[in-house]
């Protein structure tokens, strides 16, 4: 599992890697860093080896590094890391100028509130989806993610959604990633990633009901930036033992739709650039 996350997530720099101005070294360390998923709160030296994929002697020498330049906190006596707030301040001096999040907040917010769940906006990693901005209703809900979260692409709402809205080209692309990312089950995969589309081009969103979490549910639609930006995904997520079925589909979808372009309209308005 650890050598197949490594070699979907590290996809996107198949190219670069063999451009001699590529630091490997530089690439490792912050592969090590994505190991740690928010679950986790220390983690092993065995742990973080099966992870990434790399020799013992190589992690060794990275949390080391990492560890004296701070990113990382070592419990000599038992052999295991964590991720210290350092890491946390890249994040946020990141958000912190990731205006969109600010742009996007006020109608999420009220997404949110008329929907009575939450509502979410991420962006592409690789495989994966991250978490740049999130707004909770008052509702009373299962779904605990928050910014930062990372979810895969091929099972959520927002993944397919973002999948649904890229070019054919592109798209054809990150298929191809993923079928070697999902090994046997891709078959199966790519069968429900086909009738997401055809969803997605009939009504303009997607949803999903319990496949990634048998307790939630959502719906999603990409959000488009136009003139090359980073294409973004907007969901709606909540307990599946209401948000399901017609609601979702006749109700929360079409929300969405109205929601992205409000979205875009104000990031136009605001002259953000990515």
């Amino acid at each position: 599992m650890g050598r197949k996350r490594n070699a979907a997530s590290s996809a996107d720099a198949d190219d670069a890697t063999k451009d001699p101005r590529f630091i490997a070294a530089l690439a490792r360390g912050i592969e090590l860093l994505r190991v740690f998923k928010p679950q986790d709160r220390w983690l092993s030296h065995r742990e973080i080896v099966r992870r990434i994929a790399l020799p013992p002697a190589t992690v060794s020498r990275l949390t080391f590094t990492l560890t004296a330049m701070g990113y990382l906190k070592h419990r000599e006596d038992v052999g295991e890391y964590a991720l210290s707030p350092a890491v946390l301040g890249l994040g946020f001096s990141m958000l912190g100028n990731f205006d969109i999040a600010r742009i996007a907040r006020p109608t999420m917010q009220a997404l949110a509130d008329t929907c009575q769940a939450a509502v979410s906006l991420g962006a592409r990693h690789g495989l994966e989806m991250i978490y740049v901005a999130h707004s909770r209703s008052t509702a009373r809900l299962i779904l605990g993610l928050d910014v930062g979260a990372r979810l895969p692409i091929a099972r959520t709402s927002m993944g397919r959604a973002v999948l649904c809205g890229m070019s054919p080209d592109e798209r054809a692309m990150l298929m191809q990633r993923m079928a070697l990312a999902e090994g046997d089950a891709w078959p199966a995969v790519k069968a429900r990633l086909a009738e997401v589309q055809a969803q997605y081009d009939s009504c303009g969103f997607v949803t999903t009901e319990g496949e990634w979490d048998p307790s939630i549910s959502a719906a999603a639609v990409p959000v488009s930036l136009g003139d090359g930006r980073t294409l973004l995904g907007l969901s709606v997520g909540g307990a599946s033992s209401w948000l399901h079925g017609k609601a979702l589909r006749e109700e929360v979808g079409p929300l969405l739709v109205q929601a992205a372009h409000t979205i875009v309209s104000a990031i136009h308005a605001a002259d953000w650039k990515d």
